[in-house]
Parts: structure tokens; sequence; C-alpha cells
């Protein structure tokens, strides 16, 4: 009885790793959502190379951070992590490969001996801002949606459609999912850009646009609320699973403590933060992306309920009772959980040594410059 009390308990603390990480992915993608709005606020090469090297000293923080987001994954619901990495091959091998041409641009962009241009690079760094966040985006709402894949009595997945987690892009849910994270993503970049650089011709050219960014962010973010809300969600009930209106609403309303009120608290902050924007408006709104996403992924799997349905078998969807791995597993990698802390503490230390205003002559100084 306490064996099966304590894997219950590993398998929801282990979601909300998963869930906490997530947001924090979402967090960071405000350096996608930069890079998207540099051809329009730098005026000149000089501020453009800037606003390059404000967010590049900050990409691989990002990266890191999705790396440890799969990592939890496979540690923790492996099923989970063979179904969606495995069945939805082109989706995430998409947003594998917008990241290493993000990777790929920041190192040469400014490269002696680059034979392409300046251009090139800038190209791949403003299709990284908008499909990465894009696609994490449509990813996330998969979670609510559903995929098309079924799951054997031996535990074996099979993916139903042959475009490969591409399909997704077929849902206006989806879509909405999608556009809600590019946006909020342009709304942290611009928050951040006005956090870290002090030409007044930059930030002139954010002021014009931070309003209206903002205004769009929360207009799509409450239509994506709302239809999740709304939405018919994958329940177990009795052994089996079956659809239940309004399921994530209820379940919102049963959580109140670790999902509604971090999520309304959550929304406040980013909207806060946004309407602020000095310096410490991005703060306010990072943390409120954080608990925003954190509060939705959390809601799709708490208690055991199905996080990520099946829309070909619907007893395929999977739950954290199917889909997690042992308890002895469960239990050695809570104690590993417990060194994630150093690595968030890494990435703060990384971001304050970084983190003084970046200026022109810093850059003209600098042989490591982007």
């Amino acid at each position: 009885m306490f064996e099966t009390w304590e894997l219950l308990w590993l398998q929801n603390y282990w979601w909300g790793i998963v869930s906490l990480l997530g947001g924090f992915l979402a967090m960071m993608l405000f350096v996608q959502g930069g890079q998207a709005l540099i051809p329009s606020l730098g005026k000149n090469e000089a501020d453009k190379t800037l606003l390059y090297n404000v967010f590049g000293r900050k990409w691989e923080l990002g990266f890191t951070t999705l790396v440890l987001f799969g990592g939890a994954v496979f540690a923790a619901f492996p099923l989970f992590y063979a179904v969606s990495f495995g069945g939805a091959y082109f989706a995430w091998m998409a947003l594998l490969f917008v990241y290493i041409i993000q990777a790929v641009s920041y190192e040469y962009r400014t490269k002696k001996g680059n034979v392409y241009g300046s251009k090139l690079f800038e190209t791949f760094l403003s299709i990284n801002g908008y499909l990465a966040p894009f696609l994490i985006g449509v990813i996330i709402a998969t979670m609510f949606s559903g995929s098309p894949f079924t799951i054997d009595s031996t535990r074996h997945s099979q993916w139903m459609a042959a475009t490969r987690g591409l399909e997704a892009l077929s849902a206006p849910f989806n879509l909405l999912g999608g556009i809600s994270v590019v946006l909020v993503s342009r709304v942290l970049g611009m928050l951040y850009i006005i956090n870290s650089v002090q030409e007044a011709s930059i930030l002139k050219s954010i002021e014009g646009k931070r309003i209206k960014e903002m205004a769009m962010s929360i207009v799509f973010l409450a239509a994506f609320a709302i239809w999740i809300f709304l939405l018919p969600g994958a329940s177990s009930m009795e052994g089996q699973i079956a659809l239940e209106s309004n399921r994530y609403w209820y379940t919102f309303i049963h959580y109140p403590l670790s999902i509604l009120v971090p999520f309304i608290i959550g929304l406040a902050l980013f909207v806060l933060g946004g309407l602020r924007g000095a310096k410490t408006g991005f703060w306010y709104a990072s943390a409120g992306t954080v608990m925003m996403v954190f509060s939705l992924l959390f809601s799709t799997g708490v208690g055991g309920a199905p996080f990520y349905p099946s829309t070909s078998d619907i007893q395929s969807s999977l739950t954290t009772l199917n889909s997690s791995g042992s308890r002895y597993t469960l239990a050695v990698m809570g104690y590993v959980s417990l060194f994630v802390p150093v690595v968030l503490g890494y990435i703060a230390y990384v971001w304050r040594s970084m983190g003084r205003p970046v200026t022109h002559e810093e850059i003209k100084n600098d042989p490591f410059s982007y």
C-alpha cells in the first residue's frame, strides 16, 4: 500500500518538474521573440549588430533548458518520450533544425571568411525567431487536442499519420497555441531589450510597438485559454478513458492552489510586466510566463489524468500512471532532481555575469562579438 502511494506521489512530483521546466522553456523564448523583432527595431547596421549581441549572449541558455526538459521527460515518462519524440518525428526534427540554424548563424554571422554574407544568417535568425516558438506552441497544444497514435498490450506505439507530427498544423486550436506563444515571445523580447539596452533610438522604436504587441498577445492568450476550458478532454473513469466536457476547466477548479491560482497570478504578472515596461518589466512578465505555462501543462496530467490524448484510440491515451518509469527509477531520479536548482543556479550565474547593458563601444572592442 505504501509503495503504491509512493509511486503515485513520485509520478505527480515528476509531472510537476516537467511542467515547471516547460514553463522555463517558454520564458527562454524571449531570445526568439527578440530575434524576430530585430529587423524592424534596428534602424541601422550598428543597432542591428548591438541587438544580435544582446540575444546572442543568451541563446545557449534556452537550448540548455530545452535539453533539460527533454532529459526530464525521457527519465520520468519514457513511454511519452517514445510516442511523442519518436512518433511526431518531423515536428521535433523541424524544431531541432531551427535551433541548429540559430547556433550556426550566431557563430558565422560576422566571422571572417563568411562567403554567404551576414544577411543570410540574419534571415536564419528571423526564421528561428518565428518558427521555434510557433512549433513549441503547437506541440504544447497537442497535449490538449491529442495526436494520432496507438499503444498495444506490449507498450509498443504506432503513429497513425504519415506526416509524423506535421498533421498538428491542420488543427485551428493548435495553430492558435502556436501563434499565442509567438506573441508572448515577442513581448518578452521587447521587455528584455528595455532591460538590457540603453540606446535611445532602439528604446524609442520599442515604445511604438510595445502596447500594440502586448494587446495582441493578451487577446490570443485569452482566446487560447477559453478554448482550453471549453475543450472536451480525455478523463480517467473507473479504469477506462473517456471524453469529458470541459475537462480542463473542472481540473482548474478542482486544484485551485496548484493550478488555478498560479495561472491567474501568472497572467496578472505578465500583463503587469508588459504594461510597466521599464527594466523590471521583463522579470514580472518572465515570472508570469513560467507560472502560466506550468499551470497549463500541470493541468493535463495531475492526479493521473490523461495528459497526451490519442485521437486514434482514446484508450491508448497516455497518463502519468501508464507512461512513467518504475518506482525505483522515479525515486532515484527524484534524488537527482535535487540538483536541478544547481543547474538553474548556474544559468542564473551565467546570466548575471553577462547581465551588464550592451553598448556599441563594447561590441567594437570585443573580438568575439556576434
